[in-house]
């Protein structure tokens, strides 16, 4: 099995390699791990004390986030190391200011995790969520370097649970301790005799929360809305942004506060076209003397939506039209009722917060305009909403205090 794994990694490697003379993303990727070695001899001291942290892409790290950053605080004297696997994580946090480096994860193959681990020689590694690496977990099992996977998910479907699965559960079994989100994660492990594990939670309540916590003001956002109902549409798409467009047509006293999740000009301009017969505001031209009469304001840079959810009343996620939601929490943490797409059955807290009421999912243009109407319209049915998603947030915090308390023990 070791040996198809690795022919597997060959080939993955190498559908990569071609595809990235035609796709930016995968040029990325290949170009990203040249002299990789070489740069990180340059950058790291091996003697140093270092916990090295690793995520798949954006989003497991922000999930890692407030673990990264809590361990740095604690812990000032240990560098902190971390690697991304895919493109969309390191291109946007290579300058990530709370750790000392940050690189692109070498491909798994036996060598390459023999010669990183050599070079990095950490005293700790902490893989955030999906990442199971063969290679890397034996290489720091036979160094005796403890390893831990935080804010895991774990589904039936998965191999480790399979009849073929032995090999990948021998893979589990290398961890040192494992911290995993919810009781049916929990309880698949136990099926396969794991035992060094907890439920440790959701890092990311922890993150919104304190993200609300320490929000930057932004005067002309605040002067967009105004006493204006506010409806902020975060991380959106094409098809949700037609049905939120329709919804605007019925609705001519709501103003929009729309932040795509890719911003680039063809994106942008697509925003502006769709909503041609409203005043559209780019946020980048945005100044004192025309924003109060705008309609439809476009946040065309990233780094700012989370902070924005305070100037909405209700705030629509995007990507559930697709392949599934970003993140409702940023939303939910400011008690804002959040409106989500059809694709949200993987995401335990959308799953939760809709059987609590504060999420409420919509598949087309009549279900958004129920759900819009009544929550505009009924005014306890949307403090009910607002109270529930700050309550929600409130009691699932923290996650990232179990998972520093267990790695305590192996600081040295």
């Amino acid at each position: 099995m070791h040996l198809l794994y690795n022919i597997g990694i060959f080939l993955y490697y190498t559908i990569i390699l071609v595809a990235s003379i035609f796709n930016d993303k995968a040029k990325k990727w290949i170009d990203g791990r040249k002299n990789i070695f070489t740069r990180i001899k340059q950058k790291i001291d091996p003697s140093q004390k270092i916990i090295w942290f690793h995520a798949a892409s954006l989003g497991e790290f922000e999930q890692g986030r407030p673990v990264i950053e809590s361990f740095r605080t604690k812990y000032p004297d240990y560098k902190v190391l971390l690697t991304f696997f895919s493109p969309s994580g390191y291109e946007i946090r290579k300058d990530y200011e709370q750790v000392d480096f940050v690189f692109y994860l070498p491909i798994d193959s036996k060598k390459n995790a023999k010669k990183f681990i050599q070079i990095v020689s950490p005293d700790i590694a902490v893989f955030i969520k999906y990442e199971f690496w063969y290679n890397y977990i034996n290489e720091l099992k036979n160094n005796n370097i403890p390893i831990f996977t935080i804010s895991a998910i774990f589904r039936k479907n998965q191999h480790f649970f399979q009849w073929y699965g032995a090999w990948f559960r021998t893979m589990l079994k290398n961890i040192t301790y494992l911290f995993v989100q919810n009781q049916k994660s929990f309880d698949l492990l136990k099926s396969i005799n794991m035992e060094n594990m907890t439920i440790g939670g959701d890092t990311r309540f922890d993150r919104v929360y304190t993200i609300a916590e320490q929000a930057n003001t932004f005067p002309l956002v605040q002067k967009f809305a105004g006493q204006h109902k506010v409806l902020l549409a975060g991380s959106t798409w094409s098809p949700g942004e037609s049905l939120i467009n329709q919804l605007l047509l019925n609705n001519q006293k709501i103003k929009l506060i729309i932040a795509p999740h890719e911003v680039h000009e063809e994106r942008i301009k697509s925003i502006l076209k769709l909503f041609e017969t409203k005043n559209v505001l780019r946020y980048s031209e945005a100044e004192e003397k025309n924003i109060e009469s705008a309609d439809v304001l476009i946040i065309d840079q990233i780094g700012i939506l989370s902070g924005l959810y305070q100037y909405c009343d209700i705030a629509y996620i995007g990507g559930g039209f697709g392949k599934g939601i970003h993140n409702i929490l940023e939303a939910a943490t400011y008690g804002k009722p959040v409106i989500i797409g059809p694709n949200y059955k993987k995401f335990k807290e959308a799953v939760d917060l809709i059987e609590i009421g504060g999420a409420l999912p919509v598949s087309n243009e009549t279900n958004l305009k129920e759900v819009f109407s009544k929550l505009t319209k009924d005014d306890e049915y949307y403090s009910m909403a607002s109270s529930t998603c700050k309550t929600f947030i409130e009691e699932n915090r923290g996650a990232t205090d179990k998972i520093l308390n267990k790695l305590s023990g192996y600081v040295k």
